[in-house]
C-alpha cells in the first residue's frame, strides 16, 4: 500500500496548511485543485487515503467520489468541509465518504484518521 495521501483541495492555503500538518507526520502529500484532477490523479497513481474537499469547481468533491466509487476506487476517501451539520456528514457518506472531517481541521483527528491507514511519525 501506498503511504501517500490525495489532498483534493482548491483553495491554495488549505492545500498548505493540510501539506504542513501531513509532513510532519511523515506522509507523502500529492495535491489536486479541484474534483476531476482528483479523479485523473487516482486513475494514474495509487494512495493511501484520499482528503477531500467537497466545495470545489469543475468537480465537486460529492461528484469526484461517487465517480471513484463507480469506478471501483476502493481507497478510503475523507470528506473535508465547512459544512459541520449532521445533515451535511450524512451526505458526504452518502456519496461513498468513509468518512468526514470538518473544518478548520482538528490535528488530532488528522492523526487519528491517517495513523488508520498509514504508519506515521510522531
Amino acid at each position: 500500500m501506498s503511504g501517500k495521501v490525495l489532498v483534493a483541495e482548491d483553495n491554495p492555503s488549505n492545500q498548505k496548511l493540510i501539506s504542513i500538518l501531513l509532513q510532519k507526520m511523515g506522509v507523502e502529500t500529492v495535491i489536486a485543485q479541484n474534483g476531476r484532477e482528483a479523479v485523473d490523479k487516482v486513475a494514474s497513481d495509487s494512495f493511501a487515503l484520499i482528503l477531500m474537499d467537497m466545495e470545489m469547481p469543475n468537480l465537486n468533491g460529492f461528484e469526484a467520489t461517487r465517480a471513484l466509487r463507480n469506478k471501483g476506487c476502493q481507497t478510503p476517501v475523507f470528506a473535508l468541509t465547512a459544512n459541520a451539520m449532521t445533515d451535511d456528514e450524512h451526505k458526504c457518506i452518502e456519496a461513498g465518504c468513509d468518512g468526514y472531517l470538518a473544518k478548520p481541521i482538528d490535528r488530532a483527528k488528522l492523526g487519528e484518521i491517517v495513523a488508520r491507514y498509514i504508519p506515521i511519525q510522531v
